[in-house]
C-alpha cells in the first residue's frame, strides 16, 4: 500500500489539517464501514459522527461541513480532521490514489452521458467478462456510485479481492446537492481515473438546477474529454452534440456507433461492416434506447479488439440491471423501468406500448424535491407520449415509501398535473404508491400491460408488489 499522511493529504484535498500529522495506514471509507487506519470522508459531520470515527480508531476525517462542537471534539479525541472547501477533491485524489495502489496496471474505462450510462457500462462489463478479464465496475441498479459525493469508487476498489485486469466505471454527467452544484464533475472524476477509453452516450436535460440547457449539459458531459490523454474515444454518431466532440480529441482513436456507422442497427439487428453480427431475435432488448446502449457496449468491445463472437455471446446472454425495462411479471404484463428524465420517459412509454396487446396502464412517479423545472420537463414527456394512445395514467408522490430527501412538494406536484391537464390529460393521483399499484392491479386484465416508471419513488415498486403477493 502506498503510504499516505494527513498534511499531505490536506494539501492534495486544498484543506486545511486540524490536529496532528499521522501516517494513514487504511483506505478511503464511509463512516459506517470505518476500520482502523481509515480516512473517514463525509460532506458533513457532527459530534456523534466525530465520536464514531474516533471509536473506529480512524486516521483522520475529512469534511467540507463540520457542524456544532465537531472541531473541538476532534481535538479533544486527537483525531486530525481535514476541513476542505470543495468535498470532490478528496474524493478525486482517493479514486487515483486507489488506482495507483491497488489496481495501477488496469485497462481503464469511463462511461459518460445522460442517459444509458447504467446500462452500458454494465453490458461493458459483461463484455469483459466473458473475454475472460478479471473486472470491476461501480455500476449498480440505482446508479448510486458514480459520483464524487462519496469515496465509493476509491473504497471498492480498494476492496476488490483478486487481481483487477479492468475497471469499467460510470461516471455522473453533473453532480451536486441542495444547492451546491459541483462543476466539471465528469473533468474532474475521469481524470482522476486517468482512462484508456471514454465512452459518451447522450446529451439531454436531467439534473435541473445543476444544469439549465442543453448547452450546459454538453459542455459538463465533454469535460470527460478534456485534457484525455488515453487511447479510444467511443462517441454516439447519432447524438449531434456528441458528434462534435470528436474535434475535442484529435490525438485519440475516435470511434463513431450508431447511423451510417460500422456499428449500426438496422431491422434485421445489429451490424458490424454491414455484416449482421446480433441478430434481432438474440438481443436481449428490442427498444430503441436499449439498442443505443448495445451498440455502445459492441463498438467499445471492437475497439478494445475482442472477438466478435465472444461479443456476440456476452450481448445476447446479457441480464439487464434491475429496472431498466425490467419485467415483473407476464399476466398482466408488469414493466419496471427507471425512466426518470425527458427522453428516458419518452423512450421508454414508447417501447412499452409496442408490447401492449390490451389495455395500456401508466403509473408514474412524481420525482420529489428535484426542482419545478425538471417536473414541468418530465409531466410535458409524459403527455406528449401518452396523447394519441389509450393509456390509464396513474400519478403518485409515493410518500409511503420516500425519504425527506425525495418528498413531493407541493408545488412540484401542482406543477405535474397542470402541465397535464393543460394538454388535456386524464389521470388519477394517489399519495401513496401501494394505493396506486393496488387500484392499477384492480383494474388491469391478464393481457394488459403495466409500465411503472419513475426514480427514487418508483424504486421500491418491487418490494411493494412482492408484500402484496403480486409476483
Amino acid at each position: 500500500m502506498k503510504q499516505l499522511n494527513t498534511a499531505y493529504l490536506a494539501q492534495k484535498s486544498e484543506g486545511k489539517l486540524i490536529g496532528d500529522d499521522v501516517i494513514i495506514t487504511g483506505i478511503f471509507n464511509i463512516l459506517k464501514d470505518a476500520g482502523k487506519g481509515d480516512v473517514v470522508v463525509r460532506h458533513w459531520i457532527d459530534e456523534t459522527g466525530v465520536q464514531m470515527a474516533a471509536d473506529k480508531c480512524a486516521s483522520c476525517v475529512v469534511t467540507q461541513d463540520a457542524r456544532g462542537d465537531s472541531i473541538e471534539l476532534a481535538r479533544k479525541v486527537c483525531l486530525p480532521l481535514i476541513l476542505v472547501e470543495k468535498i470532490e477533491l478528496v474524493n478525486a485524489f482517493a479514486i487515483t490514489w486507489a488506482i495507483e495502489t491497488f489496481a495501477p496496471n488496469t485497462l481503464r474505462i469511463v462511461v459518460t452521458g445522460t442517459n444509458g450510462k447504467s446500462t452500458t457500462t454494465h453490458m461493458i462489463y459483461r463484455i469483459l467478462q466473458e473475454a475472460g478479464f478479471t473486472a470491476h465496475t461501480n455500476t449498480d441498479s440505482e446508479s448510486e456510485f458514480n459520483t464524487l459525493i462519496d469515496p465509493m469508487v476509491a473504497k471498492k476498489i480498494a476492496e476488490f479481492q483478486k487481481d483487477m485486469d479492468a475497471l469499467v466505471l460510470e461516471v455522473s454527467e453533473v453532480q451536486g446537492w441542495e444547492d451546491r452544484n459541483m462543476t466539471d464533475h465528469a473533468l474532474l472524476m475521469t481524470n482522476a481515473i486517468k482512462p484508456d477509453v471514454v465512452v459518451l452516450t447522450n446529451v439531454a436535460l436531467d439534473h435541473i438546477g445543476l444544469v439549465n440547457t442543453i448547452e450546459e449539459a454538453s459542455e459538463e458531459i465533454s469535460g470527460s474529454l478534456r485534457g484525455f490523454s488515453g487511447e479510444q474515444v467511443i462517441l454516439n454518431h447519432d447524438d449531434p452534440l456528441i458528434r462534435k466532440m470528436e474535434n475535442l480529441v484529435p490525438d485519440a482513436e475516435v470511434t463513431f456507433y450508431g447511423s451510417g456507422t460500422n456499428v449500426e442497427f438496422k431491422k434485421e439487428g445489429i451490424f458490424y461492416k454491414d455484416k449482421l453480427v446480433i441478430p434481432l431475435k438474440d438481443l436481449p432488448f428490442k427498444s430503441s434506447h436499449f439498442i443505443q446502449n448495445t451498440l455502445a457496449a459492441v463498438s467499445t468491445g471492437i475497439a478494445l479488439k475482442i472477438d466478435l463472437n465472444i461479443i456476440t455471446k456476452a450481448v445476447e446472454s446479457y441480464q439487464a440491471l434491475k429496472r431498466r425495462f425490467t419485467i415483473l411479471k407476464n399476466d398482466p404484463l408488469i414493466i419496471d423501468d427507471f425512466a426518470h428524465n425527458p427522453d428516458g420517459i419518452k423512450a421508454t412509454i414508447k417501447s412499452a406500448a409496442e408490447l401492449v396487446s390490451g389495455n395500456f396502464h401508466l403509473v408514474c412517479a412524481i420525482r420529489g424535491s428535484r426542482g419545478n423545472t425538471l417536473n414541468k420537463l418530465n409531466a410535458q414527456a409524459v403527455a406528449d407520449s401518452v396523447k394519441n394512445i389509450d393509456c390509464n395514467l396513474i400519478l403518485t408522490s409515493s410518500e409511503d415509501v420516500v425519504d425527506n430527501a425525495n418528498w413531493v412538494k407541493p408545488l412540484e406536484k401542482k406543477i405535474f398535473i397542470e402541465v397535464l391537464q393543460k394538454e388535456g390529460i386524464n389521470y388519477t393521483h394517489y399519495n401513496t404508491l401501494t394505493h396506486a399499484l393496488q387500484n392499477t392491479l384492480k383494474t388491469a386484465k391478464k393481457n394488459d400491460t403495466i409500465l411503472l416508471i419513475g426514480a427514487q419513488g418508483m424504486d421500491p415498486a418491487y418490494g411493494v408488489l412482492k408484500h402484496m403477493k403480486c409476483i
